[in-house]
């Protein structure tokens, strides 16, 4: 039985109303996705057989001429008169799974008599009632959210953060839908491993896009389900990105707490997680300024870490430590430190190796690059470098940790280069 203000009326009204068959609207939801449709999804949403996960929301309003925001509404209805099916107990269910069993009879009693040879729509209708009974929605769903995590973990692909952000928020309703439901324990595991990855990948936007706060809020959510899934390199991974939140808004000390308990958890083996806690370990103490010695220390042993890492762990995602990656923090760390010489020398490293879009990490660098050169008293070339990045940043990369970096160096200039510089940032 279909929900009144469920998926099921929606999709079949706005098909009838469009005069579509099933086979037209698979079709058109095939072209927007690039992939062909199989007409049975539509069938089997229209009766709410499945339920459509976000991944097809898009295609569909586009298809029928439905907002996003109503496809979402009408899918929680459905899923929450499910639900209400199983809290009500097995003798509500039962009536319901009877009448239909007498309409299931009584549709193929007709379809006998009048063909003896072919497919009857009862046991059509049988078949997809056993299927979904098998796979059930949960293992799609999960499927489908571990996927976004690996989609979005590439990075922004020289997307602003704030369309990041905006493109997982469906995908986060989807999730906490998911999470509320009971689920098998090893389910259960992979679900929270996930998200934790998903939040975590919220937070490093949200930290990117310069509200600290939120932030703080995702990594503590991130960090809570990496603990809950035991999966150590998740939670080493949490607390490391977390930490960058102090290192970059003006908490150096916090930061390089943080990066400790990182390292702890990471433990002494090899891995991607361990290398970027020593990284912002660096980092921190560098910015602290009474503790460089320390500073080059884990340095040193960010290096050592890095020599032993395997090719997952170089992966170019942002749950991997690339080497490309390597570079920039240490750009950071010795540019801190005022070894202008060694920053310059990885900052061309990480250029060499930025082939990708990266319009976030060549802005941090070129003002790495500003920086050295201000440190060297080249003040009025480093203001016109970081006039040009500044200038050729989209709007969508001018705010937040770019900006905290450009003002950052705007404070330790004087005179009119300090003046030129920030009237570029007010402007």
């Amino acid at each position: 039985m279909t929900t009144p203000d469920g998926i099921g009326v929606l999709l079949r009204t706005a098909r009838e109303q469009a005069g579509l068959d099933r086979r037209q609207v698979a079709d058109r939801i095939g072209c927007v996705l690039g992939e062909p449709v199989d007409p049975d999804n539509v069938k089997r949403w229209e009766l709410e057989k499945r339920l459509p996960i976000p991944r097809w929301h898009r295609s569909i309003g586009s298809a029928l001429g439905i907002s996003v925001e109503d496809i979402a509404r009408a899918v929680s209805a459905s899923r929450a008169h499910r639900h209400q099916l199983k809290a009500a107990g097995p003798s509500v269910r039962e009536e319901a799974s009877s009448v239909k069993r007498r309409t299931l009879l009584a549709g193929g009693v007709a379809t006998v008599t009048a063909v003896s040879v072919g497919a009857l729509p009862g046991l059509a209708e049988a078949h997809d009632d056993i299927n979904d009974a098998l796979s059930g929605s949960d293992a799609e769903d999960i499927s489908y959210l571990d996927a976004v995590f690996e989609r979005n973990a590439g990075g922004y692909r020289g997307r602003p953060p704030g369309q990041v952000l905006s493109d997982i928020g469906t995908d986060l309703q989807l999730l906490r839908q998911v999470l509320k439901r009971p689920h098998t324990a090893r389910d259960r595991t992979q679900l929270v491993r996930t998200t934790a990855g998903i939040t975590g990948l919220v937070a490093i936007i949200q930290h990117d896009r310069g509200a600290a706060h939120e932030a703080d809020r995702w990594f503590n959510t991130a960090a809570r389900a990496a603990r809950e899934s035991g999966d150590r390199q998740m939670l080493a991974w949490v607390l490391a990105r977390h930490a960058m939140v102090g290192l970059n808004y003006g908490a150096p000390t916090v930061a390089a707490e943080r990066a400790v308990r990182a390292q702890r958890v990471a433990g002494r083996a090899p891995s991607a997680a361990a290398a970027l806690a020593s990284a912002v370990s660096a980092r921190a103490l560098a910015s602290m300024g009474n503790q460089r010695t320390a500073a080059r220390q884990a340095i040193a042993r960010t290096e050592g870490i890095v020599e032993q890492l395997d090719p997952r762990d170089l992966a170019d995602t942002w749950i991997g430590y690339p080497e490309q990656k390597h570079h920039v923090h240490l750009s950071q760390a010795y540019t801190l430190l005022g070894n202008t010489t060694s920053a310059r020398r990885e900052q061309q490293q990480a250029l060499k190796l930025t082939t990708s879009p990266s319009v976030m990490t060549r802005a941090l660098l070129g003002l790495d690059d500003a920086r050295c050169m201000r440190e060297d008293g080249h003040h009025q070339d480093a203001t016109e470098k970081a006039l040009a990045v500044w200038q050729g940043l989209p709007s969508g990369f001018k705010v937040g940790l770019v900006r905290a970096r450009a003002e950052l160096l705007r404070d330790g200039l004087q005179g009119r280069h300090h003046a030129t510089l920030d009237e570029a940032l007010r402007a």
